[in-house]
């Protein structure tokens, strides 16, 4: 079998290559991040259809493919696809300086990946509400000098002012609270999950008249606890009106119009762009 360095290395070039963006740190940062020490000791489970295989061996080699790593078997938690994330951090472009705040940090491996992606002078506080996952995610993360790990609840807390908001677990519609951590220019982008049957990846900008909203693919998560149960009242959409989302509002600042596509108490989406 290849070895595990260049079978990163072939990793690292395929995951830019579905980045699909222009910043050359990206195939750099999958390189230069083991993935395997965030796994804990292999041979790993991998999910693979509607069931599990494991991995022959603990050859790190076996874990550079696009595959979810069980984590915790019990509760359905992996360490994510490679492939999704190289999107979104393609999507949302951490730059050196910026400060992230990553929500469902699992065991660490893509907190890793954006501290990597905002050094020189950029940190990340990473959010992860499992004990266990918090645990090891402090130590696997400890030679790491521009990350803090708080095992907490990102719904409940306040979260610090945002360059980047990057979201691992699915949400009805994101908290107004975390709109309000965003920096002018920031992005969040987020696992949207409206409805058991609606599943989309979107991504928040902060302009200067508002939240441009743009879904841009499929995607599912596990819940989000705390913010994945819509209210009664909530005006629930379709996927054809979540798809056709483009802004977020605060429905304090703003109320739900006739362009409203989704509605969740303190938030609404609406099918209006935001002028720049």
């Amino acid at each position: 079998m290849v070895g595990s360095d260049d079978a990163r290395k072939f990793y690292a070039r395929l995951m830019a290559a579905h980045a699909r963006s222009a910043d050359p740190r990206i195939e750099q940062v999958f390189a230069s991040v083991p993935r395997e020490a965030f796994l804990g000791p292999g041979p790993w489970t991998v999910f693979a259809g509607d069931g599990r295989i494991e991995t022959p061996t603990a050859d790190p080699s076996y874990v550079y493919q696009n595959v979810l790593v069980v984590l915790d078997a019990d509760k359905g938690i992996n360490n994510g696809e490679p492939l999704l994330h190289a999107m979104w951090l393609g999507k949302v472009e951490p730059k050196p300086g910026e400060a992230v705040t990553h929500i469902g940090a699992g065991t660490g491996y893509y907190t890793a990946l954006l501290a990597k992606l905002v050094e020189p002078g950029g940190h990340v506080i990473a959010f992860e509400l499992e004990a266990d996952l918090a645990a090891r995610a402090k130590a696997n993360l400890a030679r790491y000098g521009n990350i803090e790990v708080v095992h907490g609840d990102a719904v409940a807390n306040p979260l610090p002012p945002s360059d980047v908001i990057y979201v691992n677990a699915g949400v009805v519609a994101p908290p107004a609270a975390w709109l309000k951590a965003l920096k002018p220019g920031g992005r969040m982008i987020f696992p949207w999950r409206p409805s058991e049957t609606v599943g989309l990846a979107v991504l928040v900008t902060r302009l200067e008249n508002g939240f441009a909203c743009l879904p841009f693919m499929g995607s599912w998560f596990i819940p989000c606890i705390g913010a994945s149960v819509a209210e009664p009242e909530a005006r629930i959409p379709s996927r054809e009106r979540a798809a056709r989302t483009r802004s977020i509002w605060q429905t304090a600042a703003k109320a739900p119009d006739r362009t409203a596509t989704a509605v969740f108490g303190d938030v609404w989406f609406s099918s209006r762009a935001v002028r720049r």
